[in-house]
């Protein structure tokens, strides 16, 4: 059996196993990181690792599945949180070498945008950069189911302020998110969703458009 057939094979069954055990665990998150969150990154994540011979995409594939599923234990240190899950989860052994897990564990851990640090590996950068999914009205559809999952209590007002700051401290000028690849098209983006958080009106416009939706649409 050639290696090339032998990689085939086992991303075959990882995806087999990522998506009957691991994706499922989104569906106790918030809105903003349910399923298709999931399934955003994990797409991207093997797009990006596309442009890199030398990336393994079950390794890639593997992380990304894994990245989120610590918010189970809260979202300040999740990361931390989905790193330890990828190094207890003993399944992983049928198909990664040690080293190979640890890979997996630390591109996990890297993807938090606020971390403050490079992500150690490329894995760590592809999933850094696959969870950014920079689309400023998916973006700002995110911020705001996160505000309604999480503080139910708030005005609409003080949604709206909430999302915004949100916004301007991670994606404004200034702010702490980064990006660590010159492949894909989040720095265009970006760029985008700076120019949408610097006007204001066509901000609470989308803000209000957005709500309404989801609003209907949790009604339905």
């Amino acid at each position: 059996m050639s290696d090339n057939h032998h990689q085939q094979q086992r991303l075959e069954q990882v995806k087999v196993f990522l998506e009957n055990e691991i994706v499922p665990r989104y569906d106790n998150h918030d809105a903003g990181h349910g399923r298709d969150h999931a399934h955003q990154v994990m797409s991207r994540a093997l797009q990006l690792a596309a442009h890199y011979p030398e990336v393994d995409p079950a390794i890639v594939l593997t992380a990304a599945a894994y990245h989120d599923v610590g918010l189970a234990f809260g979202r300040e240190e999740h990361h931390i949180h989905s790193a330890r899950i990828v190094r207890e989860d003993d399944r992983l052994r049928q198909w990664f070498s040690d080293e190979e897990i640890e890979i997996i564990a630390q591109a996990a851990q890297d993807h938090r945008a606020s971390s403050g640090h490079e992500p150690r590996s490329l894995y760590g950068k592809i999933i850094a950069e696959a969870d950014r999914l920079i689309e400023p009205t998916t973006i700002v559809r995110r911020a705001i189911q996160y505000g309604l999952d999480h503080y139910p209590e708030l005005s609409v007002e003080e949604q709206y302020q909430r999302t915004r700051q949100h916004l301007v401290e991670k994606y404004g000028t200034g702010g702490y998110l980064r990006l660590w690849l010159p492949v894909g098209d989040n720095a265009q983006q970006l760029e985008k969703l700076r120019q949408l958080i610097a006007d204001e009106g066509q901000l609470r416009e989308l803000f209000d458009q957005t709500l309404d939706l989801l609003k209907k649409s949790a009604c339905l």
